[in-house]
């Protein structure tokens, strides 16, 4: 799957989501979207990097003490 494709099904879901919600108002779009697609990027990269964790942050382009954080704010550790 190519950037553009990952982008397009992202502007979908939030299409459907907004449209999901109806006249609510939406808050906080960004953190959500960032906090959904984050968990699945660490659950992969972590097996790419069959669980070393200075791998994956390279891969990722963060540093290993990030990473360990998210991983645990995501329950992954």
């Amino acid at each position: 799957m190519s950037k553009d494709n990952i982008q397009e099904v992202v502007k979908k879901s939030l299409e459907k989501y907004f449209k999901d919600l109806g006249e609510q108002n939406p808050t906080n779009v960004y953190e959500m979207v960032v906090f959904t697609v984050e968990r699945p990027i660490l659950e992969a990269v972590m097996a790419r990097a069959e669980g070393n964790q200075s791998t994956a942050a390279d891969m990722l382009g963060i540093n290993r003490n990030t990473l360990r954080k998210k991983l645990q704010q995501h329950g992954l550790l």
